[in-house]
Order: C-alpha cells, then sequence, then structure tokens
C-alpha cells in the first residue's frame, strides 16, 4: 500500500505565496507545457491546418468537349466566346463544392504529384455558379447558356477527408511538450513570490523531472528499503508500548490481530482512496480508530494507535502535513468525548464535536498557510459531514470486531446488565439470597467505580454475575438459608471449605457454557483472591491444632486490575455487614476500615494498578452507601 515512489517535497497551489526558502534549480531541467497549453496548440492546429482536396483536370476537358460538340452551332460567336471563357474562369484555378468555413483562409490541392496551397478567394464556387445579369440581358442565347452551365458544370476539387485528417494527426503528433529549459542554478522562485501560472509550469516540470530520475529500478530499491525501515520501525513501536503497558493484550494473540487489523484496515482504506479519488480522502473516518480501541481497551492506547496510523498514512496522501494535523486533533477530541458511546445520544455528540473541528482545523490551517478565508473549499465541508456518517458506523463495527475477534466491549456488557437474561433468571430462582447480594455489591461496585476512573459497566457486569457458581449449592450459602438450619454443622471443616471454594470453579463453568467474556469471568476467578476462609479455619483448629491455613484459602488468582480489586471490597463489605447488630456511623466506619485493612495486610492487591489514594477513596464511598442503606446520619453533639 505504501507508494513505491519518491515524494516531491515541495506542496503549493497556484494564486498563493511560495512558503518555502528560494528555490534553485538542482540540475537541469526542461519545462514542460500544461495540459492546457498543449490543448490549446492542438485545437489550433486542427482549426487552421489546411484542409486537403484532390483536383480533377478531366472534368474541365470533358466540358469543353460537351461545349463544342452541343452548342458550337446553336449558339452566336459571341455567346460561344463568352461561355468558353466563363469554363476557363471557373476552373481556373478550379471549382470547389460547397463552402469553405471563414476560418481557413487556404487549403492544399493536389493535382497529379503536384500539391499547391491556394487562397480560398482564388476558388470559384459551385453554389455561385450563374450567368451574369448584363450578359442576359442583352442576349438572346442566355437561356441555353444557363442550361448548359446547370446541367454539365461539375466540381473539379474534391475534399479528401481521409489525407486532411492524416495530415492534421501529423501535424499534432509533432507538437512538442517542451517550451523551455532551465540550467542548474538557476533561480526558480523566492519566498513570498506568488506561484502564477508560469511558476508553477516550471514547478510541475521540475516535479516531473525529480520523480522520473527516481523510476530507476536501483532508486526504487532504495525507496522500497526506506519505506519498509519507516514501516517496521511504526510496527516495533506498537510491539514495545503494548509490552511495556499493556502486558494482558501483548500475550494474547487474538487481541493483538485485532489491534493490527485495524491499523491495517484504516490504511488501507486511505491508501485506496488517495490512490484513485485523492480529493476525498478526508471521507475516510480515522476519529474511528481511537473510538474502536478505546471500546475494547483504553483511551491511551486507543491515541497511541491513531497517531502512528496517521505516520503510516502521511506517506501516502496529498498534503500529508495538514492531513495528519488535521486527524491529529480530530482524534484527540475523539478520545476526550464522552466514553459511554453505547449509548446513543452520547455517539452522535461526539461525531458531531469531531465533524465540527474537523470543520474548524481545516479552516484554521488554511487561514495559516493562505492568509485569507476567500479562497476556501466549501466542498471540504461536504466530505467532513460524509466522514462524520461514515464514523457513526463505530457502533456496529464495535459488534462485528466483538464476533471477529471474541473480544468484549461497553455495547456487550450494557446488555449482560439486563437482569431478565436466561441466567440473571436462574439465578434469582436457584439462589435468590445470592441473586440480591450480587444487585447490592454492583450498586456499592458501581458508585466507587465512578469516583475512581474505573470501567464502571464492567465492574457492573462483574459483581452481577461474580457469584453464580453457589447455584449448584445454594443452601450451603448462608445468604440462601431461610431457616435456623445449616448444612455445614453436619460437616467437617474441611470438607465445608471444599464446597465453599468450589463456587469460583463452578462459576467459571457456568460462565464459559453461557459464552460470558473472559474479562467477567476474571471477576469470578479473583473476586476472593487468595483469601482464607476464617471461620472454618478457626473452627478446624478448634479440632486440630496443627491445622494449615494454605488449605483453608481460596485459590486465587489476586485482582489484577482496579476493577477486580473494587468488587473484592464491595463483595467483602456488603457480605460482612449482614453481620451487623444496631449499626451506626461509627460501627460502619471503623467495620469497613477493618475489612479493606486486612485485604491490604493480606497482600490482595499486589497485583493491582491500584493506589493508595484510590483505596481511601473506595472506603470512604463504601462507607457513604452503607449509612444510607441503614438509612444512618451522623450524631452532632447537643
Amino acid at each position: 500500500m505504501i507508494p513505491k515512489k519518491g515524494n516531491f517535497q515541495y506542496e503549493y497551489n497556484i494564486g498563493k505565496p511560495w512558503k518555502y526558502d528560494t528555490l534553485i534549480a538542482p540540475f537541469d531541467f526542461e519545462v514542460i507545457k500544461s495540459n492546457g497549453e498543449i490543448e490549446f496548440e492542438t485545437q489550433f492546429i486542427r482549426r487552421n491546418t489546411p484542409k486537403i482536396y484532390i483536383k480533377n483536370e478531366y472534368v474541365k476537358d470533358s466540358i469543353n468537349s460537351q461545349l463544342n460538340n452541343n452548342l458550337r452551332d446553336s449558339i452566336s460567336a459571341n455567346s460561344f466566346i463568352f461561355l468558353k471563357n466563363k469554363i476557363e474562369k471557373l476552373y481556373n484555378p478550379g471549382l470547389i463544392d460547397g463552402y469553405i468555413k471563414s476560418t481557413v483562409d487556404s487549403i492544399i490541392i493536389i493535382n497529379g504529384n503536384k500539391k499547391t496551397r491556394i487562397s480560398t478567394n482564388m476558388l470559384s464556387n459551385f453554389n455561385m455558379v450563374s450567368v451574369d445579369s448584363s450578359f442576359k440581358s442583352s442576349n438572346k442565347d442566355s437561356l441555353k447558356i444557363s442550361n448548359f452551365l446547370k446541367q454539365n458544370i461539375i466540381p473539379d476539387i474534391i475534399y479528401d477527408r481521409i489525407l486532411s485528417d492524416k495530415n492534421v494527426d501529423s501535424l499534432v503528433n509533432k507538437v512538442s511538450i517542451i517550451k523551455g529549459n532551465f540550467i542548474n542554478g538557476v533561480r526558480i522562485i523566492a519566498r513570498g513570490e506568488i506561484v502564477d501560472e508560469e511558476k508553477n509550469s516550471v514547478l510541475e516540470s521540475l516535479k516531473f523531472k525529480f520523480e522520473s530520475q527516481l523510476l530507476s529500478k536501483s532508486n526504487l530499491n532504495l525507496i522500497s528499503v526506506g519505506y519498509y525501515v519507516l514501516v517496521f520501525l511504526i510496527v516495533i513501536l506498537i510491539f514495545l508500548y503494548l509490552k511495556k503497558n499493556h502486558s494482558t493484550i501483548y500475550v494474547n494473540n487474538t487481541k493483538m490481530t485485532f489491534v493490527f487489523a485495524i491499523v491495517l484496515i484504516f490504511t488501507f482504506l486511505v491508501s485506496f482512496v488517495s490512490k484513485y479519488q485523492p480529493e476525498y480522502v478526508y471521507i475516510v473516518p480515522l476519529c474511528s480508530v481511537p473510538l474502536l480501541i478505546r471500546a475494547f481497551f483504553d483511551a491511551k492506547l486507543g491515541l497511541f494507535i491513531h497517531l502512528l496510523i496517521l505516520l503510516i498514512v502521511g506517506f501516502i496522501v496529498p498534503n500529508n502535513y495538514e492531513f495528519v494535523i488535521i486527524n491529529l486533533i480530530a482524534g484527540i477530541v475523539a478520545i476526550l468525548s464522552p466514553s459511554d458511546i453505547y449509548q446513543r445520544a452520547n455517539l452522535f455528540k461526539t461525531v458531531a464535536l469531531i465533524t465540527i473541528v474537523y470543520v474548524i482545523s481545516y479552516s484554521s490551517l488554511r487561514i495559516v498557510l493562505e492568509g485569507n478565508l476567500f479562497d476556501l473549499n466549501l466542498n471540504i465541508g461536504l466530505l467532513f459531514a460524509l466522514n462524520g456518517l461514515a464514523t457513526l458506523f463505530v457502533h456496529p463495527s464495535i459488534y462485528i470486531f466483538e464476533k471477529l475477534f471474541g473480544l468484549v466491549s461497553d455495547v456487550s456488557l450494557l446488555e449482560l446488565t439486563d437482569t431478565n437474561t436466561k441466567l440473571m433468571k436462574e439465578l434469582s430462582e436457584k439462589a435468590p439470597g445470592t441473586f440480591y447480594h450480587s444487585l447490592a455489591v454492583s450498586n456499592l461496585a458501581e458508585a466507587v467505580a465512578v469516583q475512581i476512573s474505573a470501567n464502571v459497566m464492567l465492574v457492573r457486569v462483574g459483581a452481577l454475575y461474580h457469584d453464580i457458581g453457589k447455584m449448584v449449592n445454594p443452601n450451603y450459602f448462608i445468604e440462601n438459608q431461610t431457616g435456623t438450619f445449616n448444612p455445614h454443622d453436619e460437616l467437617l471443616p474441611e470438607e465445608s471449605v471444599k464446597i465453599i471454594k468450589d463456587h469460583i470453579a463452578h462459576g467459571i463453568s457456568i460462565a464459559k457454557s453461557n459464552r460470558l467474556p473472559d474479562r467477567v469471568i476474571d471477576f469470578i476467578r479473583t473476586h476472593h483472591g487468595t483469601s482464607i476462609l476464617k471461620f472454618f479455619y478457626e473452627k478446624a483448629l478448634k479440632s486440630e491444632i496443627n491445622t494449615e491455613d494454605f488449605s483453608f484459602r481460596y485459590l486465587g488468582p489476586k485482582p489484577f486490575s482496579k476493577e477486580t480489586a473494587i468488587l473484592m471490597m464491595a463483595d467483602s463489605v456488603e457480605a460482612a455487614s449482614k453481620s451487623l447488630k444496631n449499626p451506626n456511623v461509627n460501627l460502619i466506619d471503623q467495620f469497613v476500615e477493618k475489612i479493606i485493612n486486612k485485604q491490604i495486610d493480606d497482600n490482595q492487591f499486589i497485583n493491582c494498578d491500584i493506589t493508595l489514594k484510590e483505596l481511601e477513596i473506595s472506603k470512604k464511598i463504601l462507607k457513604e452507601k452503607l449509612n444510607n442503606i441503614y438509612h444512618l446520619r451522623v450524631e452532632y453533639p447537643d
């Protein structure tokens, strides 16, 4: 897709100032006529080249023979002499059939091997053959003469279209495309000088010479190597960035394929439009790139990939400086727009904002480059509008890429928040206590996620599905026990722990069979981390002193993202809050602090990208939400 030729390093427009330093001819070159100049010369030749006619000498001889045989004895000697002179005058130099265009002042007559150019004024016209009026009025033979002329006079000069066209084509083919020469070292144009028609012709000739010099096989190979190295460096930058900042993407072939598919698709679109309709290159919705990447990963990666695609297509598009600057600004605006584009209103707002920024940045750049507002291309507004319409296609594109690469976006997560799905209904029927626990946890986790800038939709979905494994043995979990009987009372601590821990494996199995995304299954795996089931551990210690705590811990893994950490905190706080008796503000504060500090001390958040500040904010939000749930207010002294 990268062009296999060198690029002329200057960009210019007729009627605009030359914005570079004074340009000196770097080598000798010929000034080539513009297409308009060549077309003008061609049309001039076609209009003004004399037409070719063939003279037939036998016509005159035949008419004289007819005159001698038919009229010599039937008209007077004076009339015969008059008619003889009339015929001689008509056929000397010749009688042509029809009118000749007024733009042509001469024709070429071929008589045998002789070619003669004759002025059209010297030729007689067949349409004007008649008997002189003075002769008519004074001679009784005028009727016979007139009839003879009508019956016998025919043109002896006949137009030859084939020869004429060949002659014109021969002259047209000889039109030179060269109108002058420039010598190495001669000044072509100075900074600030207006690029008029003549200067433009010289610059176009220099550009043609420059690019034609690069068409040799060795130069083409060098140019290709240069392009390959630049693209290779850009690809390496993508790999290095992903390895350092997105290791989960870097080690996942599917996600890597998706990222490079985005790069390839949009590079191809720009290349295709630039090759066949370069004036429409702004229709390509490049701002869809950061929106698509952000929908599956994050905004930083979206902007980074957008920037690198612009670096690649900068080799392809005309006016690459202008193109890259405008699309870079629009791409940044797209990244800064609301992230929840799964809401149609936000998507339309984002696209409208991108379109407005396109128009403003293009107009501003044109003013900078050209110095006025009067030469703006108004049609560019229509191209930006079409670009905006194409950007709206990002919503169905997300769905397509989800199905092709097995990824999950906020659009799919929004569908999973519906509690009327088959899996959620099954949970509410088999384990109603767990169902309402999950709803409560999702509300707590969502409130925290909003405050610490986590993925709110992902946290909400993860919270809704984190305990679906409890559907297998619902009565062994306290929130689903309706009476005083607890089946764990009849089990050994080790057996109870196994049943409790198995809800993780059961949850993963159920999630996979229902095709839940991996990002959601991660919450099932990690919401307990490697924490200890303290109640059963202490129960075991009472009967067996040497009990190891390892066998009473969940298998993990520990939370490895901000979102999974939020769920662990919200899940623990919500579950434990049910044990509070006569809760008050101070009790809840101490309660939340104790649970989360214990998780911190247990190194449950060691693999997360959550900060201490965000943990403190999380505690504060969880306290506020629990106070609201229990309708508590701070008690002020009298």
